[in-house]
């Protein structure tokens, strides 16, 4: 079961543990992750709903804890449970900090499968959001880091990862040029460009960086825009070094509601 399109941190370096507040990047980097899992290493799936602090995994999940590989609803104190103990109490604080906040999150952790085996693991999470939008869950990967883990701990992990960030950038790279397309069209920001593109997602059964890479190579049948719409953007191509800085033109459009506001 898939509930829902949703929004996806790579989770660098040695540390582990880490809130992503970019949700729109951890989004692009799970639909990348999406797009090699199976490839390079052991993926499996989690959903995990705010209300009532409801869990599932998928069958692939199941069996990286040591269960029978089919889906799987744990519990809380179940989930937590098998955490290794030297880093439960850190994974603990990132869960009830991405239940409080709804961010996105990435966590690198060891967990002790029912056999008693410890596995290296890298958790990958993002929103997850109902029919109306509203951030209900997280969803993400578990990734079996073990193997690599096996032969040089520190050094396979950040080769692993490695393999994947240059799949996680391209599939970013044509969600953004998605994106940005919608954004010209509609004239709408880019938080309301990539919840169209995931509507359509949702609403096609595509995952999301495949709709992206059809959308931005069916751009050229456009053979660009009308000629007035070009003449518009050769002035703003040529004058866009002028133009103030967009955070300071929000900021003074801010002071300029507010200033309305108390007159």
């Amino acid at each position: 079961m898939v509930p829902g399109e949703v929004e996806s941190t790579a989770c660098s370096g040695p540390a582990g543990l880490a809130l992503a507040g970019d949700t729109g990047r951890v989004s692009n980097d799970l639909a990348a992750v999406d797009a090699v899992a199976g490839v390079s290493f052991t993926a499996g799936r989690f959903w995990f709903w705010f209300a009532g602090q409801r869990w599932e995994w998928s069958g692939e999940a199941a069996a990286l804890h040591g269960y029978p590989a089919e889906s799987m609803t744990p519990t809380m104190d179940q989930v937590l449970g098998h955490k290794h103990p030297a880093d439960r109490a850190a994974v603990a604080e990132v869960l009830d900090a991405m239940v409080r906040t709804g961010q996105a999150f990435c966590s690198r952790h060891r967990i002790i499968d029912t056999g008693g085996v410890e596995r290296q693991v890298l958790v990958v999470g993002e929103q997850m959001r109902d029919e109306a939008g509203a951030v209900v869950g997280s969803t993400g990967y578990y990734i079996d880091l073990t193997a690599a883990a096996a032969r040089d701990r520190a050094e396979a992990i950040d080769e692993a990862i490695d393999e994947v960030l240059p799949e996680v950038l391209v599939a970013r790279a044509v969600i953004e040029q998605a994106k940005g397309a919608v954004m010209a069209m509609y004239g709408v920001s880019a938080e309301q460009a990539f919840n169209v593109l995931s509507w359509r997602s949702q609403e096609t059964n595509t995952k999301l960086r495949v709709l992206a890479g059809k959308l931005v190579a069916a751009l050229r049948e456009f053979a660009g825009g009308s000629p007035q719409t070009r003449t518009r953007f050769d002035h703003l191509l040529l004058t866009a070094h002028e133009r103030p800085d967009p955070s300071s033109a929000e900021e003074d459009s801010r002071h300029g509601e507010a200033a309305v506001r108390e007159q």
